[in-house]
């Protein structure tokens, strides 16, 4: 667990701006007539079509997402009854997971009032207010009666997250740990320490998912829940037992599951021996667990063991859930949530867990080693796919259980805006994979004995983008997916080194093409040692359909060899590359940014119908700006001049183009600004998109300071121009770079493969 200082924790809250959430309008208000639009006199139109229809304060407010996040501090994280000024620091900081991870605006509202009827009704009068209700740290027993009180009465999603979020967590968790120890559900033998809120809820997510209410054993501070106590509330008389146990110690012989929601230090090791084989111990007491997780772990070598602390494996963490399931929740305008979603996110969390992890959560938590087993039963909180899993789940069920007045028809659609809603606007690359998906090629990767290579190859084939062939040493290939527990079952291994016969066909090859450039047999039989020649002659004789390659020597050294062998498209003079430069308004494509140094202004016009293609390829429609110091021969010089001379020749040779120059780079982008000054350009209504620069520096410079300072996500490079599907990787490209790279590689190759068919 990270320790925090106290007066970081402090310092953190106050310095700057007190607090950590702020509101921050979504429309311009600049002008008067800004104002006059956002009050008075505008905002009486969309009033009064309110007023007409009260569901059209979803279409003209922003009610649909927002959520209250509302407590009244009786029971706030461990501290206990602290009250509400007390408990606004944690409801804040609620607001700032909602809008961190599924995009939810939060009021938070901390009511100074303990009695439960009260609660519910100021709770209810705020319905017109919000979307949503996220009740927070309010104690049991009265957290039972205000949940269900407003729930009755309101027709907006409502939770109580302390119980609700611990229950949905904790049972995916289960599911998991019980398939990993072999044991069914309803069959199992679980012993409950702690009934409250969330012990209660926990209780009766089980059993909704098959746990026998007979097999439960619960305790409270009081002992066992047993029918002759007289101190017992409706909740807990839910869970007595009538079996002939008294003590804890009884409770744990043959228990299969253990699930504490109790107090530190309350579970002995010796307990723990007594448990059936595999045993299952949930001790989610924070911060100290029931029982410390390296004594348990060191007392039975076949546990499955989670808790609520970040520090050990398997964190039963609310935020895996309460984000995901508003989202859903609120994208159909739920009127509540019910049984069937809170168990349509367990599935889908559970599901979660068993795919391949992505390279950003390995980054996150520094283990290239996560996959699924006892030491990883549930998604880890910083998985960007849990918006894109358990919300549309959530969303579903809803629909399917009849509580959806906005049901969602078009769920690719809807996955793409809960991507933009957390700032991954993925539209293009989620186009090219779901292309690639439709018909997966043979990638080869001519450096498979790297880790990242390895581990991209595992996503490309378990997500369908392509079938992974590996080149490289098959005794190190082999080592790496074992030391990293990669899953690579089926995929072909090639050593170069063991196809004696194929090096010297492929060295006869490689003779014949550059035996008149220069290029001995002896050479050749050389260069084919070279996994990128080998690499390049698989795919030059079709026993490969792409070739990825890059990764570990520098763009030079790697496009020779392909060329040589591959050589370019009928039609080219030169090949060029080009990178896409994604962010929140839209792709922006870069040329040329890896190969020619210092084009001619006849080389300009060759890159600029490469890059309009390849632009087109991505199903967008090229607005081009061919780039300078200067606008439109305001500055004379060499770079001016090459870069008016490419525009005038590239109109004659491309007629259909949108395409306007010499510029400079924030005239290109800025219509406003070239609306003003400059409006006979034929950019001049949207701007440009698609960016040529004058010299590989100008281009190059440019897109490495957008991704590292501007933080836009760099795709490429995409070579353009060769006759055969090649791709060459930036040296050090991220996991998540070559995955992007193999799917456009697999789009080639259909392109390819359907032009010569």
């Amino acid at each position: 667990m990270i320790k925090v200082n106290k007066q970081d924790a402090l310092n953190y809250h106050q310095d700057g701006k007190p607090g950590k959430i702020e509101v921050v309008p979504t429309k311009m208000v600049s002008t008067q007539h800004d104002l006059a639009l956002a009050y008075s006199p505008g905002v009486a139109e969309p009033c009064k079509e309110i007023a007409a229809d009260k569901d059209n304060v979803y279409k003209y407010t922003a009610k649909g997402n927002l959520v209250g996040v509302i407590s009244n501090g009786t029971a706030v994280l461990g501290l206990g009854n602290i009250g509400p000024d007390a408990s606004k620091p944690v409801m804040e900081g609620k607001g700032v997971l909602f809008k961190k991870f599924a995009g939810i605006d939060v009021f938070d509202i901390e009511i100074d009032c303990t009695d439960p009827a009260e609660f519910v009704r100021i709770v209810k009068s705020l319905e017109p207010t919000f979307g949503g209700i996220n009740l927070e740290d309010i104690k049991a027993p009265e957290s039972f009666k205000i949940e269900n009180a407003l729930k009755e009465q309101m027709n907006i999603p409502l939770m109580h997250d302390d119980q609700h979020g611990t229950a949905i967590i904790s049972s995916a968790a289960l599911l998991n740990a019980l398939e990993l120890a072999g044991k069914k559900i309803e069959e199992i033998k679980m012993v409950v320490n702690g009934a409250g809120a969330a012990a209660i809820a926990c209780a009766k997510l089980y059993v909704a998912l098959g746990v026998q209410m007979d097999n439960i054993v619960m305790f409270d501070k009081d002992g066992i829940i047993r029918p002759e106590r007289n101190d017992l509330d409706i909740y807990r008389a839910q869970f007595v037992t009538l079996r002939k146990i008294n003590t804890l110690e009884e409770a744990m012989q043959n228990a299969d599951v253990f699930v504490g929601l109790s107090a530190g230090n309350v579970l002995p090791p010796e307990y723990v021996k007594l448990m059936a084989p595999n045993p299952i111990i949930f001790a989610l007491a924070n911060p100290d667990p029931e029982i410390p997780y390296d004594v348990a772990m060191a007392t039975r070598e076949d546990l499955i063991m989670a808790t609520g602390r970040s520090d050990h494996p398997n964190q039963v963490n609310n935020v895996l859930g309460f984000p995901y399931i508003f989202r859903g929740a609120l994208d159909v305008r739920a009127t509540e949530i019910n049984e069937e979603m809170k168990l349509a996110a367990v599935h889908a969390l559970a599901k979660l867990a068993k795919e391949p992890v992505p390279e950003i959560v390995h980054k996150a938590y520094g283990d290239n080693t996560i996959s699924f087993d006892r030491f990883y039963l549930i998604p880890k909180p910083l998985d960007p796919r849990l918006i894109t899993t358990v919300s549309p789940a959530v969303a579903r069920a809803a629909m399917e259980s009849g509580v959806a007045k906005n049901p969602i028809t078009d769920w690719e659609q809807y996955e793409q805006e809960l991507q933009e809603r957390i700032g991954i606007d993925q539209k293009l690359m989620t186009r090219i994979t779901n292309q690639a998906k439709k018909d997966p090629k043979r990638v080869l990767f001519a450096e498979a004995d790297n880790y990242k290579i390895l581990k991209a190859a595992q996503t490309v084939k378990e997500q369908l983008i392509a079938e992974p062939i590996l080149l490289g040493n098959r005794v190190r290939i082999e080592e790496i997916i074992r030391e990293n527990k990669l899953d690579l079952h089926g995929a072909t291994i090639i050593d170069p080194f063991e196809e004696d016969a194929k090096r010297e066909e492929f060295a006869q090859l490689l003779y014949k093409k550059r035996q008149r450039k220069g290029l001995t047999l002896f050479d050749c039989r050389r260069l084919v040692r070279d996994r990128i020649y080998f690499g390049s002659l698989m795919l030059e004789t079709g026993e490969v359909d792409a070739l990825i390659s890059g990764l570990t020597r520098d763009y030079s050294r790697t496009i020779l060899p392909a060329i040589q062998v591959i050589g370019v498209e009928e039609g080219v003079n030169k090949v060029a590359g080009m990178y896409i430069i994604l962010n929140k308004k839209e792709p922006y494509f870069f040329a040329d940014t890896t190969v020619n140094i210092n084009p001619t202004a006849d080389e300009l016009v060759d890159i600029i119908g490469l890059t309009a293609r390849t632009v087109r390829f991505f199903d967008q429609e090229p607005r081009i700006a061919v780039l300078s110091y200067s606008n439109f021969g305001s500055v004379q010089g060499d770079i001016p001049n090459k870069g008016s001379e490419a525009v005038r020749k590239a109109k004659q040779k491309y007629p259909d183009l949108l395409i306007d120059g010499e510029m400079q780079a924030n005239t290109a982008l800025n219509r406003h600004l070239l609306r003003e000054h400059y409006p006979f350009s034929e950019l001049a209504e949207r701007g440009a998109n698609t960016l040529v620069f004058p010299t590989l520096t100008a281009g190059n410079i440019a897109y490495k300071l957008l991704q590292e300072i501007g933080g836009a996500e760099a795709i490429g490079p995409v070579l353009m121009g060769m006759r055969k599907p090649v791709h060459i990787l930036q040296l050090g490209s991220s996991i998540r770079e070559i995955i992007n790279m193999v799917a456009i590689a697999v789009v080639d190759a259909q392109n390819y493969n359907n032009k010569h068919i």
